[in-house]
């Protein structure tokens, strides 16, 4: 029974990790010739001289033969479609190049064909202009910050009253398979009464809000209106494509006059210390479902030990021996239960033979010998089960952690992705065209510790044990094969642990 049980837990646990490893891998993006653009560029522009090539990532209604503007900071390049005044990529650059696969707009009207810009050292301006309105869209782009100030003014050029309701699309999420960031998008949200996090491919609308965001793995974006109203919507625009926006309030302007509209908008990484600096209500963007407390937890104990050791590979080995003495209780429990089931086990054995033709009576059986001895068939699980939700807090935690991104440790160059100790050029039935070596040692010492943990048995046990130990290893191997290497060097080093104790109890025997 025992046995049975911790199969079905370690197979929903595989489930639930599988769809992460099995999922698609990142698209290569084709980064494309550049060429200045002088033309449109004001004189104070020369200090920070954008570039502009074929546009790399654009909404649907934008025009792909227009060019683009580059603006280039030291943690990120910006990239504007002048001709309708919004962002089209963001590229972040410290530590491995990072796209944001979110189509970021901050569209105003798809229609409207913007001829002037404006750039300075730290801000680029927009201007369409038409016989009753003008448009001049601002970003105010600070260096060394995450944070831009979107300023959008209109003025009212007509002799009379016009109603301005303007909508403003954040961005459109890829929502097809090929994007393999798309299974960790979602949308986040304060309607001034709760935060909320939206699953990313269904329809919603909130009346009044006072932030929303968008997320991906490791990166953000969050818009706040400053000083207007404004409702959010999400909405499906294509099968595997959707859209994200707000819908600011209507206002009449009376002829001659303007109004201006003031957004706070955040690009950058989920870093609870880089959000909070800047707006800790944001910082709720940073979510790791239902066990959030323990993931944040365990997040800011791996930036602990970073900070002592300065190498997070190192963190997350010191991370995985904390963890194991606080849960020692716990294992010494599960392993004393299943000692003293394995004690029983001929008993039932033979109980099992005898009553082979009585089921009923069996069970009966059964459960007056775990009584008479006081054994609990269950003690061995529910440690076990106790420490689930600390497992996936910390697969959440490390599987989004951007500190991760680009950091080594011994042969591993980056413990966000697989450990490629070998990468050849052509694919390798199984193991494609890399071999990681973390997840094969992984496996190897849990079969080790599962033959080492068997005691003699006979009949359906003998087999029950037979299977475990050799299937189990198999299918976390196969599981853990494609995930972040940060995340099997916490489990491998967990199981030399349990390996270890394992060891020492049999010496005691």
């Amino acid at each position: 029974m025992e046995k049975r049980l911790v199969l079905a837990i370690a197979l929903s646990l595989l489930v639930l990790l599988s769809w992460s490893a099995l999922a698609p891998k990142p698209q290569p993006i084709d980064n494309q010739s550049v060429i200045e653009n002088k033309a449109s560029l004001s004189t104070a522009a020369q200090a920070v001289a954008p570039v502009v090539s074929p546009l790399a990532s654009v909404a649907p209604d934008m025009d792909l033969t227009e060019d683009v503007i580059k603006f280039t900071q030291e943690n990120r390049e910006i990239i504007f479609n002048p001709a309708t005044a919004s962002i089209v990529d963001v590229i972040f650059k410290k530590g491995i190049e990072h796209h944001l696969p979110l189509k970021i707009g901050f569209l105003t009207d798809p229609t409207l064909v913007f001829k002037q810009q404006t750039l300075t050292n730290d801000s680029i301006s927009f201007v369409y202009e038409d016989p009753d309105k003008r448009i001049i869209k601002k970003f105010t782009i600070p260096n060394n910050s995450y944070t831009i100030e979107l300023q959008i003014q209109t003025q009212n050029l007509s002799s009379s009253v016009l109603a301005f309701n303007p909508q403003l699309v954040l961005g459109r999420l890829d929502l097809s398979a090929k994007n393999s960031q798309s299974r960790y998008q979602d949308v986040f949200l304060n309607n001034r009464e709760k935060n909320m996090h939206l699953a990313a491919g269904k329809d919603f609308s909130s009346p009044d809000i006072k932030f929303i965001g968008l997320r991906d793995q490791y990166f953000c974006t969050i818009i706040e209106p400053t000083n207007v109203g404004a409702s959010a919507y999400v909405k499906k625009i294509k099968p595997q494509e959707s859209e994200v926006g707000l819908l600011l309030k209507e206002t009449n302007v009376k002829a001659g006059g303007q109004i201006g509209h003031l957004f706070r908008i955040y690009l950058g990484p989920q870093e609870l210390n880089v959000i909070n600096n800047i707006n800790s209500e944001w910082s709720a963007i940073i979510y790791f479902g239902i066990f959030d407390f323990i993931a944040q937890l365990l997040l800011q104990l791996l930036g602990f030990f970073y900070g002592l050791v300065h190498n997070w590979g190192l963190a997350i080995i010191i991370l995985s021996v904390v963890v194991y003495f606080l849960l020692f209780p716990l294992s010494i429990k599960q392993m004393r239960s299943m000692k003293e089931m394995q004690v029983l086990q001929p008993k039932i054995e033979a109980l099992r033979k005898e009553l082979k033709d009585n089921p009923q009576k069996l069970n009966k059986e059964i459960m007056e010998l775990y009584k008479e001895h006081k054994v609990n068939p269950l003690g061995g699980c529910l440690p076990l089960l106790l420490q689930m939700p600390i497992f996936f807090a910390l697969y959440q935690a490390l599987i989004r952690s951007v500190a991760l991104r680009g950091a080594h440790f011994l042969w591993i160059k980056d413990l966000s992705s697989p450990d490629k100790a070998f990468v050849f050029k052509n694919s390798i039935p199984l193991l494609g065209n890399q071999v990681n070596i973390l997840p094969i040692l992984m496996a190897i010492g849990m079969f080790v510790q599962q033959k080492i943990s068997t005691t003699q048995a006979t009949g359906e046990a003998a087999q029950q044990q037979k299977m475990m130990s050799i299937i189990m290893p198999i299918m976390f191997g196969v599981i853990f094969y494609q995930m972040p290497s940060g995340l099997v060097l916490y489990w491998f080093v967990n199981s030399l642990l349990m390996l270890c104790y394992q060891f020492r109890i049999n010496s005691q025997k």
